[in-house]
């Protein structure tokens, strides 16, 4: 059960200069914004050391009246009920929502979610009781949500639900009548059926689709294409990354990320280990709210022979999200799709946090044969791959050179 919310007055603490601290709505939130997150773990445990921690992350999803309740990626512990989340603004950061219910476990898998419930519902709710007690709420000041970073390149538009009989997950659409998705998604002898995110007051369409290729379950690749019936109308493409540098880490960049407070170089032209990533897909919610984002870092790009054949992020991904893009938070370019996340299982553990995903430079060669020809052999080089993708796939040490003696 969720908590319930108390106005306490402190005395002491009033003063003739005292006013409200700076707000906004969460009206104005948008997907993938960032979120500072404020409070003390662990309850009266040792303040000293843990009141007012900060953790920051993005806006995953919203729901309720003018986003009265609002799921972020923000990691916060037991103990943090109550605390505040900001939003930051040119005057300063400002006072959207307060904890409600950290998500740490459930079952044996790592969540990682919050959820915050918007102050200015709890405002409104509260109005009689503020009044009673003589108390003035000031009106909510005017405030516009930051411009996302990505340059006007929305992945959200890209993300689908993808359903195959009673597995779901989430996939790309690259054209207004092809998506990308994962093979295990597919598997299903079932109709499938993919439903594009909606935008704002449109409502979601169900587009029917078939499986034109899928990969074999030898392949260390988990791809499946997808041919829909329809076109999604006013679809536009993402933009695809087309090199990656593996053995460059963000250091030799200089500092380009949201953290950044000091003058540095330009951000590197191409994608690199400690890059700010988002990614998007169905796991958190399910439809319920159109497609979850969660940030993180691009925190591997691991290379066989030169060519990328997997990355490795920092974003929290759930079941529901395999299939869905990784999109670069500074460019907003696609760089791959989620494949899975981490499950330990000598101890039965699920890590959302450390997942897997296939580059986009793995499949754009293939995507452009398949889409000049109509031929779904294009993508049958998936299936035969050396021995080194095979045992990097499988988390395996790679095959040495062999032995002249």
């Amino acid at each position: 059960a969720l908590p319930w919310f108390a106005w306490l007055r402190v005395p002491g603490l009033d003063a003739p200069e005292g006013g409200w601290a700076a707000r906004a709505s969460a009206g104005c939130l948008r997907k993938g914004q960032a979120l500072l997150a404020c409070g003390s773990p662990f309850g009266d445990l040792c303040p000293e050391l843990f009141l007012n921690t900060l953790s920051r992350g993005v806006v995953s999803n919203l729901a309720g009246e003018e986003n009265a309740l609002v799921l972020t990626d923000a990691r916060c512990l037991p103990g943090t009920e109550g605390g505040a989340a900001f939003v930051p603004s040119p005057d300063g950061p400002r006072v959207v929502a307060v904890i409600a219910a950290p998500f740490c476990w459930k079952g044996a898998e790592w969540v990682g979610l919050t959820l915050l419930c918007s102050l200015a519902a709890i405002l409104r709710s509260s109005a009689g009781v503020l009044g009673e007690a003589g108390i003035v709420v000031p009106p909510m000041p005017a405030w516009v949500a930051a411009v996302p970073a990505s340059g006007g390149r929305d992945p959200l538009g890209w993300t689908a639900l993808v359903e195959c009989g009673a597995t779901w997950g989430s996939g790309v659409l690259l054209a207004p009548r092809m998506l990308l998705t994962c093979r295990h998604v597919v598997e299903a002898r079932a109709p499938l059926h993919v439903t594009p995110a909606a935008g704002p007051g449109q409502d979601a369409a169900v587009l029917r689709g078939r499986v034109v290729f899928a990969t074999e379950e030898s392949s260390p690749f988990d791809v499946a294409v997808v041919e829909l019936e329809e076109s999604v109308p006013g679809f536009v493409p993402p933009c695809l990354a087309d090199t990656f540098l593996p053995g460059k880490q963000w250091r030799d960049a200089g500092c380009w990320g949201r953290g950044c407070v000091t003058p540095s170089p330009p951000p590197p032209a191409f994608p690199v280990p400690g890059e700010e990533v988002s990614v998007v897909g169905f796991g958190a919610l399910g439809l319920a709210c159109g497609p979850s984002v969660t940030a993180g870092v691009l925190s591997a790009v691991v290379a066989v022979a030169g060519r990328p054949v997997m990355l490795q992020t920092t974003c929290a991904v759930h079941g529901g999200s395999s299939g869905g893009p990784l999109v670069s938070s500074r460019s907003g370019c696609l760089m791959g799709i989620v494949a899975s996340n981490t499950r330990d299982t000598g101890a039965g553990a699920t890590y959302p946090h450390l997942n897997f995903c296939i580059p986009i430079t793995v499949l754009q060669p293939l995507i452009a044969r398949y889409r000049r020809t109509g031929d779904p052999d294009a993508f049958a080089g998936l299936n035969r791959v050396g021995e080194g993708v095979r045992a990097t796939w499988q988390l395996q040490q790679r095959p040495g050179p062999l032995s002249k003696l």
